[in-house]
């Protein structure tokens, strides 16, 4: 065996010694610019057999490593003709003459035929899209073009590729302000974009090691177009109408482009609800306080929450907004081995907003309840979004990353509530009325740094990474409220303000060995230590009627709690692949022990302190039947502790209908799942289908234990639950079950010179509670459909035609006459014309139905908008719009959320019919390329 890898090593060298670099720069025959992406493959000049292949980088460039010889050099790029050339290589590096590719257009008699272009291609594990082969309009945004593509969606303001929520958004392989993928996508013009990439992004450490380390995340990756990358585009741009209200909307997006440095500018002021910013600006509060305790339900405004990822989850709000927001993106190549990106993003909403809330609970008999809401709430949210990448090339064995992110947030919001329980007969049981204000600040940071060594034995690398993070915020809370009870004729009344703080802290290191056992197989070896601490003190004072402060401590109402967590895992990874490099295979598993402590100060002292012993299996597999066609099985294992706030175990009595606490008992759950995925592409019919499938199954399972109250009910700490409230607390229930799954199908319509893409796809959950300690299994069932007609005419008409239905299925072990099956589609069709000389037309209207909901929930409604553009100047630069926004003044929102505890349905004010005429200039200035 040694003499056999001496030998293979000897031989190595050997051959490394007689190598030499051959390069070139591949560019546009028209214009002399540079083409990105060429495929470079080198082939014998005796048999045309394969040698090694690279692809062209943003400048159009390429080496590669040579043995002296005589070879083939093959050039191939969408929608270019294809193209070789001799290559004779002697023992010193060679430097190509300008290789220049010819766009593949064919003459007959006078007639221009061109190839019709290929729609996308799949290589690897990644999906490329050919913009050209997508005609969209000259003002439409990358967002547009997107939609035209099979598999990619835009639900709900979420873009969804294959099935699967896009987390990021990359420019030419470059971070895009962040981790926003809203941002790049609305902002960046789709004339600019020459290709879109869909693929699994993995982590920095999972590229090195060839070992996936589970932080993948579904991305984009924007390639812009050659002759786009030297010069400065974007528009300005102005509006203003009135109906009923004044409307406005003003911004800018900038975008200087010179090779390698890339600098971006946005700015946006309006009211008309549009928002160009993500839940990165929200600072990721969730963390620390633990959703899970009302899991699968929506934070009520005016409810006193626990937890700060309450007040500060925003979102795409409902209601009424005006934003105003800034950001400048930067990404640079400062010389051969550092490369840094960072970007900075301001933005403050204001927003207005009234809802209507329908919640029936799964309960059985007499505890069965209905809870009616009315809200209006006034909110302003101002956030800081601060990221930065340095990476640093130290030699050809050595690298180094440097990744700190920081987010600054304040938050304020206003509400008044009125709700009311009834029993199933219609009875009122208890009712509420309640004013709620809350101002909150927090910050969160983290840096992560990442050292990695590879050795000289090819395959051997070691590799260390750092990551820090703190999450601290602080607020205060001020409720009024008069909570009345029908059947103890009882009215009580609340004056109370809440102080909270929270600290939040962690730290967790990885160390990687990567160890190659033959050309086809190596493993590896890990250690991952992982320390996080959090606290969090809550004080809350009755109002003094006597001297009007709030100096009456509730002892009852007050805690403070902090908590540890930390692991240890050990792992070791094997994988294998074949010859052809047809199936890739791994397999390995981690053994973590894991330590939960706990400490309460007051209102009770206590102590929680447990340990966990766990296995974490994993294992990947993934089989290249073709070219441009496989199939991915992955499966992986992991466990989430229960968050300081579900642990915290303190009254929350906010809104005295609805009562919370925590449960310091609780254990940390188990998940395992299994993802498929499969894609497949044939260029020659230019159809192509794909496939998701993923199945999560969780052990210990932290969900919901309800109690409705029908008497009054003396609980922990002195405090009374009312006939007619409700106490949820979290608790380690049974397993749960969730599937999900999508599949799409893709296909070209010559006659209508349009492209047609299918979908559909069902998603299923199994999911635990206790009402009033009985267990309810709740099992939803959604299946979904759908399909996107996009033209392929040209620049001057652009339609689309859009559908999606969903029909839902809803049933429970307990109140089974509550089972429900209801239904929603939206249906679209947009259409614009560049009609006559400088004229645009541009329409779109869109039917939402909902079926089967609460009574008065049930809706079909028409959304109309409408406009009339001319463009101005020599190279039509300058344009006056006038535009229609629901047009027949029936926009509506209606929402259902569906838990293990109950279903809800949610009315929420929306802005209706508005005028608005615009003035745009759009800039673009390029710089032609010259030969090199």
């Amino acid at each position: 065996m040694r003499l056999t890898l001496f030998f293979v090593t000897f031989i190595s060298v050997q051959f490394l010694s007689a190598q030499v670099n051959v390069s070139g720069v591949v560019l546009d025959k028209s214009d002399n610019s540079a083409l990105a992406g060429v495929g470079v493959v080198l082939l014998k000049a005796k048999d045309s057999t394969f040698v090694k292949g690279v692809a062209t980088d943003e400048n159009g460039k390429f080496t590669m490593s040579v043995t002296a010889g005589k070879y083939l050099l093959k050039y191939t790029y969408l929608s270019y003709k294809t193209q070789l050339s001799i290559l004779n290589v002697k023992n010193e590096n060679i430097a190509l003459p300008n290789i220049l590719l010819a766009e593949d257009v064919k003459e007959l008699k006078g007639v221009t035929i061109e190839k019709t272009a290929v729609r996308a291609v799949q290589k690897g594990d990644t999906t490329e899209y050919n913009s050209a082969a997508f005609k969209t309009n000259k003002d439409a945004s990358t967002e547009d073009l997107i939609q035209k593509m099979p598999g990619i969606t835009v639900e709900n303001g979420t873009v969804k590729a294959k099935g699967e929520e896009i987390k990021k958004v990359l420019v030419d392989g470059k971070p895009f302000f962040g981790d926003d993928p809203s941002t790049a996508l609305k902002n960046l013009p789709a004339e600019a974009v020459d290709k879109i990439q869909v693929y699994d992004q993995q982590s920095d450490q999972s590229r090195f090691t060839g070992f996936n380390d589970g932080n993948d995340q579904r991305a984009i990756n924007i390639i812009t177009k050659p002759n786009m990358n030297n010069g400065v585009f974007g528009k300005v741009y102005a509006g203003y109408g009135y109906i009923n209200a004044s409307r406005y909307s003003a911004g800018a997006t900038v975008n200087w482009f010179n090779g390698n440095r890339r600098i971006s500018v946005l700015a946006m002021s309006n009211n008309i609800n549009q928002q160009n910013f993500a839940m990165d600006d929200l600072m990721g509060l969730s963390g620390s306080s633990g959703a899970g305790r009302m899991r699968g339900g929506r934070m009520r405004p005016g409810m006193l929450q626990n937890s700060p990822a309450g007040n500060f989850m925003v979102g795409q709000q409902g209601g009424i907004t005006t934003s105003q927001a800034v950001g400048i993106n930067y990404s640079d190549q400062w010389s051969n081995k550092v490369k840094v990106s960072g970007s900075y993003f301001f933005n403050l909403t204001d927003n207005k907003n009234s809802s209507e809330t329908n919640r029936q609970y799964f309960a059985q008999g007499d505890s069965t309840t209905d809870y009616k809401e009315t809200s209006a709430s006034t909110t302003r949210n101002m956030n800081h979004r601060l990221n930065f990448r340095f990476e640093y090339a130290i030699d050809s064995n050595n690298a180094l990353f440097i990744t700190p992110k920081l987010s600054i947030q304040q938050y304020n919001q206003k509400s008044n509530l009125d709700g009311i329980s009834s029993l199933k007969d219609g009875n009122a049981i208890s009712s509420l009325s309640s004013n709620y204000s809350t101002k909150n600040f927090g910050y969160n940071g983290s840096l992560d740094l990442l050292f990695q060594h590879k050795f000289a034995k090819a395959g051997r690398t070691f590799s260390v990474g750092l990551t820090g993070n703190l999450n601290n915020s602080d607020g205060d809370a001020t409720l009024i409220s008069k909570n009345s009870f029908a059947i103890a004729q009882d009215t009580t009344e609340l004056n109370q303000k809440t102080d909270n703080s929270t600290r939040n802290y962690s730290g967790s290191a990885n160390f990687a060995y990567t160890e190659p056992i033959n050309d086809l197989s190596m493993m590896q070896f890990t250690y991952t230590p992982n320390y996080s601490w959090s606290k969090r003190d809550k004080s809350t004072f009755n109002k003094d009627t006597v001297t009007e402060n709030y100096n009456q401590r509730n002892l009852q109402l007050s805690s403070n709690f902090e908590n540890t967590y930390m692991t240890h895992k050990v792992g070791f990874d094997y994988r294998l692949k074949t010859k052809t490099d047809k199936i890739n295979f791994s397999i390995g598993a981690e053994m973590q022990y894991a330590l939960l402590t706990g400490k309460q100060l007051y209102p009770n002292v206590s102590d929680v302190k447990k340990s966990f012993n766990n296995l974490l299996p994993n294992a990947t597999f993934k089989y290249n039947f073709s070219k441009q066609g496989n199939i991915r099985i992955n499966y992986s294992t992991s466990t989430t502790p229960p968050s300081i706030s579900q642990m915290q175990n303190v009254i929350d009595n906010s809104n005295p209908l609805l009562i919370s606490t925590g449960n310091p008992n609780l254990k940390q759950n188990y998940q395992h799942i299994v993802s498929v995925r499969f894609n497949n592409m044939d260029h020659n019919t230019m159809r192509g289908v794909f496939g998701f499938v993923s199945f999560t199954y969780t052990q210990n399972y932290i969900g919901n234990s309800t109690i409705i109250a029908l008497r009054d009910t003396l609980l922990q700490n002195n405090v009374m639950l009312n006939a007619g409230s409700q106490l949820t607390k979290p608790v380690n229930l049974s397993n749960s079950l969730g599937l999900r799954s999508f599949f799409g199908y893709g296909m070209p319509v010559k006659a209508l010179k349009s492209n047609l893409n299918f979908h559909a796809g069902i998603t299923y959950s199994r999911t635990p509670s206790l009402i009033n300690g009985i267990t309810n299994t709740s099992n939803t069932m959604s299946a979904m459909g759908g399909f996107v007609l996009g033209s392929n005419i040209n620049e001057k008409i652009d339609f689309t035609i859009r559908y999606m239905g969903n029909y839902n299925v809803v049933k429970n072990s307990l109140r089974q006459q509550q089972n429900n099956n209801y239904y929603s589609h939206n249906a679209n069709a947009s259409f614009n014309w560049n009609f006559w000389k400088g004229f645009v037309f541009n329409t779109s209207i869109d039917n939402t139905v909902y079926a089967g909901v609460s009574q008065g929930f049930n809706q079909n409604f028409f959304l109309w908008n409408a406009s009339l553009a001319y463009k101005f100047l020599k190279d039509r630069s300058l344009e006056v719009k006038g535009s229609v926004f629901d047009i027949l003044g029936q926009n509506s929102s209606i929402s259902r959320t569906v838990n293990e505890t109950y279903l809800e349905d949610v009315r929420t004010q929306v802005l209706q019919r508005y005028f608005l005429v615009t003035i745009t200039y759009n800039l673009k200035y390029f710089k032609q390329a010259k030969p090199l």
